[in-house]
């Protein structure tokens, strides 16, 4: 469905939040396990990072993006529940999301300057990206829907409905060169609180549709589900090539059954998906969290956000194209989402809970945002 609009007015206001309730309860446990707290000061009159910098970890000798004289740094405070970071390199600009606070800000590379209130209402914008035009895509919570921003200051709907019925809440995005379309998660979680957008009345933890992973043709508007074989898919991600999809499956929050794990399926003819199967599992030293957001470096190393389990864990996971864990950057905050951007396509941002953080690498990232 494609349509023009402005954007709505918020429905709702910010109300205080927890992000998986349920799954926050069910790693409790965990949380006690982990180590002494999380000392590093990021604020103000900080005390200098003596290199190398101690909360990036090498735990392969395959983990080469480590660089010695770089430290960890935080950008921006004060967000509700940050999410879903987009690198663009013609503005030299990165958008991110706040999601309770229903608005999108902007960090700008030439002075460090931040944008509060870049996009407002935002539709309670979780997942961000950008077309190979340069246009920005979002992934509504509040509206249910797959949104572009046009050049004229226009809204076009991408996509709000599937097989007759409205999307629980679409997640995350990234579009395909070859064809310009765009693929989107749909795992439902802002309709399952109105913090974050607008709670179904069925108290369902599907609330319209089985969560699934779609596909936004760019050329007809067509949207075709392309995967259901996950419990919810939230941060997705293509191989270098394009010949993969990884999605973070954080199910584990809701069905019990579920595994807390990054999905691989190898991409057939550009638009469809076969062979799904577990990349990696979450589970380091005994304690189990969450992957969110997910990046592709240009060498086929997967950069996933990591969270819900404590100091020692919540950061950045790195692993090997085989699903090994090669290295981790530790954050003291639960890590939503990652994105490479800068000038040069070797900074890495990570947005926090509260937070924005940044640090140069030693690879780039594969794709344009």
């Amino acid at each position: 469905m494609k349509d023009k609009e402005r954007l709505p007015e918020p429905k709702n206001p910010a109300m205080p939040r927890r992000l998986f309730m349920k799954a926050a309860a069910s790693v409790a446990a965990i949380t006690a396990m982990a180590p002494d707290a999380f000392s590093r000061n990021f604020g103000p009159g900080a005390e200098p990072v003596r290199y190398p910098d101690p909360d990036i970890v090498a735990l392969d000798k395959r983990f080469g993006a480590k660089l010695g004289n770089t430290p960890i740094q935080r950008l921006y405070h004060g967000t509700l529940w940050a999410e879903g970071p987009a690198w663009n390199g013609v503005g030299r600009y990165l958008i991110w999301s706040d999601i309770p606070n229903n608005e999108q800000l902007r960090w700008i590379e030439e002075d460090g300057h931040v944008s509060r209130r870049f996009r407002f209402p935002s539709g309670n914008s979780n997942g961000n990206t950008f077309d190979f035009q340069g246009r920005q895509i979002a992934c509504e919570h509040g509206n249910r829907r797959v949104a572009r921003y046009e050049y004229d200051g226009t809204v076009t709907v991408l996509a709000d409905t599937f097989d007759g019925k409205p999307f629980n809440a679409p997640n995350d995005a990234v579009v395909h060169p070859d064809d310009g379309a765009i693929w989107f998660t749909d795992p439902g979680y802002g309709s399952l609180m109105n913090y974050e957008g607008e709670k179904a009345a069925t108290g369902s933890v599907q609330p319209y549709q089985k969560e699934a992973v779609y596909r936004i043709d760019a050329q007809s508007g067509k949207v075709e589900k392309v995967t259901d074989e996950i419990f919810k898919p939230n941060g997705l991600c293509f191989s270098p090539d394009y010949k993969k999809l990884y999605v973070a499956d954080t199910g584990a929050s809701h069905y019990p059954e579920a595994s807390p794990n990054i999905k691989v399926w190898d991409v057939v003819d550009g638009r469809a998906l076969r062979g799904g199967k577990e990349f990696t599992s979450m589970e380091l030293d005994g304690k189990t969290g969450f992957a969110d957001g997910i990046r592709a470096d240009v060498d086929g190393n997967i950069w996933s956000s990591a969270g819900w389990v404590g100091d020692g864990y919540d950061g950045v996971h790195i692993f090997a194209p085989n699903g090994d864990r090669i290295g981790q950057i530790k954050l003291p905050e639960i890590c939503s989402n990652v994105c490479f951007g800068g000038t040069k396509r070797n900074r890495l941002f990570m947005t926090g809970s509260q937070s924005l953080y940044a640090v140069y690498v030693e690879t780039q990232g594969a794709h344009i945002t």
